[in-house]
């Protein structure tokens, strides 16, 4: 299965709409939605570098179809809040669109139906899966509520406190997730340098409450880091 067209077509959406597209064409979309030019000179840019770098000039509708897409897409996020939400799903979109081209244009509509048939129907797809699942919300629901006791007394702030564990809580998925590739990849030492520098937070505390707080997040990671690996050696013996 040849994905030489697709990677041709990722890298020109790549370089349009974050090497080559000026921050002052992205506030002009922003401001003038529909009715902004800059986003008719980046589609038109966008369909210029697809049709390019597709190799494929007699195939008048990929240029087509890239064209009126991505119009379409980037018009109704200019609409849209600003968010992670509408960037993640933007691209997705433009994604889709670039999938979508490659699987016409190759051909390969059945050779990727039987490669994800076979993916679905792997046992170790599914093991693994289960591992990255379960170290994100509900491994941190787990540590949560494991470590609320020393969380009660980290502050009397409340909005200080939601910062705080919003910020852990995106920290500590970030974590478990490298803690468990590198377990089920037998990389051991990066743990290390990863423990590490989470250890640096041990220096430094000037007061009481920077002492508290470096003594909590010490204690969620390693809950965090003892629970991530325990499940990556048990998935890793589940795939043996």
């Amino acid at each position: 299965m040849s994905v030489s067209l697709l990677l041709r077509l990722l890298i020109a959406h790549l370089l349009t709409d974050f090497v080559l597209q000026p921050k002052a064409w992205v506030d002009d979309r922003k401001a003038k939605k529909i009715k902004s030019t800059s986003l008719i000179w980046h589609v038109i840019l966008t369909t210029l570098f697809a049709y390019v770098f597709s190799g494929l000039y007699g195939c008048w509708w990929i240029p087509l179809v890239i064209f009126i897409t991505h119009y379409i897409i980037d018009a109704v996020k200019s609409y849209l809040p600003d968010n992670i939400y509408t960037f993640l799903a933007d691209q997705a979109m433009h994604v889709l669109v670039i999938v979508f081209i490659w699987l016409l244009a190759e051909h390969q509509w059945e050779a990727v139906r039987t490669e994800l048939c076979n993916i679905i129907l792997n046992d170790n797809f599914w093991i693994i899966t289960f591992g990255y699942v379960f170290v994100t919300w509900p491994l941190g629901i787990l540590i949560g509520i494991a470590t609320a006791k020393w969380r009660k007394n980290l502050t009397t702030k409340k909005d200080a406190a939601d910062e705080l564990a919003d910020a852990g809580k995106w920290i500590g998925i970030c974590e478990r997730a490298l803690i468990l590739t590198f377990v089920l990849t037998h990389q051991y030492t990066a743990i290390g340098f990863l423990m590490t520098a989470k250890s640096i937070l041990r220096f430094g505390d000037k007061d009481k409450d920077a002492e508290k707080k470096t003594e909590y997040i010490l204690v969620g990671t390693l809950f965090s880091f003892a629970s991530s690996a325990l499940l990556g050696v048990l998935l890793s013996l589940l795939i043996k």
